[in-house]
C-alpha cells in the first residue's frame, strides 16, 4: 500500500456531514486539524468544536503549502464536478491532499491508494485493489481483488465491488449496490443504490434498481 502518512497540521475543507466524519477519524488518529474551510455555520457539528473556522476557499493560502496538508470534506454527489474542481485549484498552487483510512477499514498491504483517497469506517480493499485519485470508499463497502478504481470516484455505504472490476472517472456506486466480477462501468456512469450490475456499463449511463411501488388500499 502506497501512502507515507503526513504529520503536517490539517486544512479540512468543507464542514458538512463527510466532512465531520473525516473530522472524527483525523482527531480519533491524534491528527491536528487547525482550520476547517465552510461558509456555513459548523458550531451545531460537536466534532468541530474549538476548531478554528474560515469561510472561503481562498482563505486555506495563508497557510503556506509546506506548513500544512489538506484533506477534501466535501461529500461526493453524482454529475457533480466540485470536489475535483477545488482539489485541482490548490494542487495548482502547490497544496498537498492526504489520504485518509479510518482504523476500522482494512487495506491490503498489495493495495494501492493514489493521493486524497478516503476510505471510510469499516471499509475493506483486498490485495491488488487500485483506489484512485480522490476517490472516497465509504462506510462497510467492499472492494474486492484486483479492482481498479478510477479517479473521483464514489463508492456508497455497503457497496459490493467483486474482484477485477473497473471503474472509470467519476463513476458512482449507490449504497448497497452491487457490480459482479470483472464488469466494467464508463466515465461518469451511475450504479443506483440497491442495484446489481451484471455487464458493462456505458459512459455517462445510469443502471436503476428494481423500484419498490406503494399503493393505497
Amino acid at each position: 500500500m502506497s501512502n507515507a502518512v503526513s504529520k503536517l497540521p490539517i486544512v479540512l475543507i468543507g464542514g458538512g456531514g463527510h466532512a465531520s466524519v473525516l473530522a472524527d477519524i483525523l482527531l480519533r488518529q491524534g491528527r491536528e486539524i487547525v482550520a476547517v474551510i465552510c461558509p456555513d455555520d459548523i458550531s451545531q457539528r460537536r466534532v468541530f468544536s474549538g476548531i478554528k473556522q474560515f469561510h472561503k476557499d481562498s482563505d486555506i493560502e495563508q497557510f503556506s503549502s509546506q506548513s500544512v496538508s489538506l484533506v477534501l470534506g466535501i461529500g461526493a454527489m453524482p454529475k457533480s464536478s466540485l470536489r475535483e474542481k477545488i482539489a485541482k485549484y490548490f494542487i495548482e498552487l502547490g497544496y498537498h491532499f492526504e489520504s485518509v483510512i479510518a482504523e476500522t477499514a482494512f487495506v491490503s498491504e498489495y493495495a494501492t491508494l493514489e493521493n486524497g483517497a478516503q476510505i471510510m469506517e469499516g471499509a475493506v480493499i483486498q490485495a491488488g485493489a487500485s483506489i484512485g485519485l480522490h476517490s472516497i470508499v465509504n462506510t462497510s463497502a467492499l472492494v474486492e481483488h484486483d479492482c481498479q478504481i478510477g479517479a473521483h470516484n464514489h463508492i456508497a455505504p455497503k457497496a459490493t465491488l467483486c474482484g477485477q472490476v473497473e471503474t472509470e472517472y467519476g463513476c458512482y456506486v449507490g449504497a448497497n449496490a452491487t457490480v459482479i466480477q470483472g464488469v466494467t462501468l464508463g466515465t461518469l456512469s451511475i450504479v443506483g443504490a440497491g442495484a446489481i450490475l451484471t455487464t458493462p456499463l456505458p459512459p455517462q449511463s445510469i443502471c436503476y434498481p428494481f423500484r419498490s411501488i406503494i399503493e393505497s388500499y
